[in-house]
């Protein structure tokens, strides 16, 4: 046995393979100074070749795992703007006349290096990430081939001695049993994405000494405890075959509450509907048991594309959505984007604070044109199903009385085309500015429905970026202020009669039930991959017990304390005074 750090839950019991490391021996090569161009020509083509690749390994992962994932390989498409990075390079091959992939290697070399020198868990890390950067433009300056995979289609154990995003997202999820890496730890890229994939990882190995494994040998990977087993002993595997047969029953059994309704055991009913970015979520979602779309976001039809959505193109989608929601609710938010998250045929300024910048309905109330396209499309949409408008951002009356202008529009422009569609299509806003919530009992008065964004709402409320490591622990959905900005919401959509939902990482928490039946809340929307465990939460919940935990929750001043009594409430177990 050997301790290591469970990076991704599950256990995996299988074959190893042992990926051979990718490292590059290159010698050094000097050029002629009259050929620079010639060698800077051949560093953007890679540059170019690679971004292209990332491109298309994102949308390959997107249609995977959905859209917070994969946006992981934003960060790498960043690593090859980043003036620090490409000044090195250019750096190495103008003032000391080196070949393009001798620069490229010395400049990973050097940032590597520095960030291994940090006393920071997080920025050692991201020097994978530019590893796995670097090694791609390498791979297309070189002409070389990739660290490949098994091809045939027997399920084995992935042992690595660190495994890059890139590769991560070129493996058949049905292959790949489990996964052990000498390096990383919960924040790494990979970790996340293997979270995401569902395949069980321990990795921060390398203080064990060598990991005494070759292909062949049978290991079993515990996610849940960090812990490997090398060719273990009858009894031991013996006792994690079940385990992981128990883990395969439970999925199983979750599997069946699909078509159960939502209702406690003292008969309160919650709609759970999904967050999608795409046609392709709503298999996920549907196969799940969602009662609809509480959250389409729109944006990512816009993104990895040369030029903007056509309003025939968007119809389309949206209409097929509403089609296969049978009947139920589709919220479709218009287009949020900022300089965080860019379109490549829509510059954007840079900004200090992006979060705090022109974006979401700021950038469509500035180009109404795209707006009004967007919310033709939609409206369209209304006809075949019950489709409602999410407008994202908003702050102010002002604002709001805009976008209502604009949507009047809109309607009166297909009147005059003599198209069919809802007159009394809802639309809602996003509640996820403090600001909308001070407001919200003027706001509740201008339209029909409000949607609660928890995670930007306490980003905001705690003025803490959660992408920040240094203070992502300060992150806290439970904090005191964020649940009286939760009852404020709640109470001015009730006294307007209008409905409220919360669609934010908090409704895929089932220790959050207790919160949404004090408040009122019926209608919650999460990742398709939540329903299930956030319905056997509820189906095993007492209404009214539920509700006194939260009220003794609203009582308390320490969001620790707070979280503890409603983990306690969620595993059924008593809470100490």
């Amino acid at each position: 046995m050997i301790d290591g750090i469970g990076a991704a839950a599950g256990v995996a019991i299988g074959k190893a393979f042992v990926l051979p490391s990718w490292e590059w021996d290159l010698t050094e090569q000097k050029m002629d100074p009259v050929d620079l161009a010639k060698e800077f020509e051949r560093l953007y083509e890679g540059i170019r070749t690679s971004k292209d690749e990332i491109k298309l390994i994102k949308n390959e992962f997107r249609e995977m795992v959905g859209p917070e994932e994969s946006s992981i390989f934003d960060a790498h498409l960043a690593i090859l703007d980043d003036p620090a990075f490409m000044n090195e390079v250019h750096g190495i091959i103008e003032r000391q006349y080196k070949a393009a992939e001798v620069a490229v290697k010395e400049a990973i070399d050097h940032f590597v290096a520095m960030f291994d020198l940090l006393d920071d868990e997080y920025m050692k890390e991201r020097a994978m990430d530019i590893k796995d950067v670097g090694n791609r433009l390498l791979k297309h300056l070189l002409g070389a081939p990739e660290v490949t995979l098994p091809k045939d289609t027997q399920p084995y154990i992935l042992v690595a001695k660190e495994l890059s995003p890139s590769q991560l997202a070129h493996l058949n999820p049905g292959n790949v049993l489990g996964i052990v890496t000498m390096s990383g730890g919960k924040t790494s890229h990979s970790a996340i994405m293997a979270r995401a994939l569902g395949i069980p990882l321990v990795s921060g190995l390398e203080s064990s000494s060598n990991l005494p494994v070759q292909t062949g040998d049978m290991m079993i990977v515990d996610g849940d405890n960090g812990r490997v087993f090398v060719n273990p002993e009858q009894p031991v595997l013996e006792r994690y075959t079940e385990l992981r047969n128990e883990q395969q029953r439970k999925k199983e059994q979750l599997q069946l509450l699909a078509s159960v309704e939502a209702i406690t055991k003292d008969g309160e009913t919650i709609r759970l509907s999904a967050n999608i970015s795409s046609v392709k979520d709503m298999e996920a979602a549907i196969k799940n048991g969602a009662q609809g779309v509480g959250l389409f976001r729109t944006e990512f039809l816009y993104m990895d594309r040369p030029a903007f959505p056509g309003e025939e193109e968007q119809f389309n989608v949206y209409r097929l959505v509403a089609e296969k929601a049978g009947g139920h609710p589709v919220v479709i938010r218009t287009l949020d984007i900022g300089a965080d998250k860019q379109l490549d045929y829509l510059p954007l300024q840079e900004e200090e604070n992006p979060f705090l910048g022109y974006r979401g309905i700021r950038i469509s109330l500035d180009r109404k044109d795209l707006f009004k396209t967007q919310l033709t499309a939609i409206l369209r949409a209304s006809a075949f199903g019950q489709v409602k408008i999410l407008f994202p951002m908003i702050s102010s009356i002002e604002e709001l009385l805009q976008v209502k202008a604009v949507m009047k529009e809109a309607m009166e422009e297909l009147d005059g085309r003599g198209i069919t569609y809802n007159k009394n299509t809802e639309k809602g806003i996003m509640i996820e500015i403090p600001a909308a919530v001070l407001i919200a009992e003027e706001l509740a008065r201008e339209v029909d429905f409000f949607s609660i964004g928890t995670n930007d709402l306490v980003q905001y409320v705690l003025a803490v970026d959660r992408m920040n490591e240094q203070i992502a622990h300060m992150y806290n959905p439970y904090h005191p202020a964020v649940l009286r900005m939760l009852r404020m919401t709640a109470e001015a959509a009730k006294g307007a009669g209008i409905s409220v939902s919360v669609c934010g990482e908090m409704a895929g928490d089932e220790r959050s039930i207790p919160l949404w039946l004090e408040l009122g809340i019926r209608q919650l929307s999460m990742s398709p991959q939540s329903l299930l465990r956030v319905k056997h939460r509820l189906l095993n919940t007492t209404a009214a017990d539920a509700r006194r935990t939260a009220q003794e929750c609203m009582k308390l001043s320490k969001a620790a304390l707070i979280e503890q009594k409603l983990a306690a409430a969620a595993c059924g177990v008593p809470l100490n005074p």
